[in-house]
């Protein structure tokens, strides 16, 4: 079932990978790009959530992330297997700041989860959207006939998450959600920029410029964790804003 559910979203998006460069500065400025013009990207959620959204509108979307959370970590050290030196080590550095460098408090994961902890509880079950993204991106991670696509699905995660943290920490700070809640979202809102930028640098420019041919499969994983954030946006306005315009997009973050 897995691998039916990773076929079937590579098939979806076929026609815009034979467009991807595969020279290593060509394939950078295109995975640059996404995080203006990839699917999902600019979404009118965000800014409603940082300005508009009450605490349960707030606590609802909060638990759906959740539920979609497949554990960054976790996914990191999955994917690192075998790779080359270099890339290696950027993995490696990128699973030490997940992991506080040493220091459990500083752990990303049980820092989501003291958020956890601030929400009320709720018997209302996650959408599908959210189970299948954290699904996919375990699917990716789990099975090295995915190893290139795994790569590109989290460091377009890295590339594209600050600018939605910044906006869901605006909103927490707005409800009245302490620092000690709020700093999963504070966190990523900046340390994910630098990680974007080493992930490119160090992962992704090296791979392509050993072997072109994995560029499509880098780019294939970058649009399935797009797509699938995408659905979850879209059901997310369904529930939250359904009175709202269908435009989805607004200024590019």
């Amino acid at each position: 079932m897995e691998r039916e559910l990773v076929e079937r979203e590579r098939a979806a998006i076929a026609p815009q990978v034979r467009r991807v460069p595969t020279d290593p500065a060509g394939f950078a400025a295109w995975f640059e790009g996404l995080r203006e013009t990839g699917p999902g990207q600019g979404d009118a959620l965000f800014p409603w959530l940082a300005e508009q959204a009450t605490v349960a509108d707030l606590c609802w979307f909060l638990r759906q992330e959740m539920a979609g959370e497949a554990g960054f970590d976790d996914l990191v050290a999955l994917s690192q297997l075998k790779l080359a030196p270099r890339p290696k080590l950027e993995l490696a550095r990128n699973y030490w700041d997940e992991m506080g460098q040493g220091h459990e408090g500083g752990m990303h994961g049980p820092m989501l989860q003291r958020l956890a902890d601030c929400l009320p509880s709720s018997e209302t079950p996650p959408v599908w959207q959210a189970l299948a993204l954290g699904n996919l991106m375990v699917a990716l991670a789990t099975s090295r006939v995915y190893a290139y696509q795994s790569l590109g699905a989290l460091g377009v995660i890295e590339l594209t998450a600050p600018g939605r943290s910044e906006l869901v920490n605006v909103a927490l700070k707005r409800l009245g959600f302490d620092g000690g809640a709020r700093r999963y979202y504070a966190l990523h809102a900046t340390l994910d920029v630098r990680h974007s930028q080493t992930w490119i640098r160090e992962v992704l420019m090296p791979l392509v410029e050993s072997d072109a041919r994995i560029a499509p499969l880098l780019a294939e994983g970058a649009l399935m964790r797009l797509r699938a954030g995408e659905r979850c946006f879209e059901r997310y306005r369904a529930e939250l804003m359904p009175s709202a315009a269908p435009e989805r997009r607004v200024g590019a973050r």
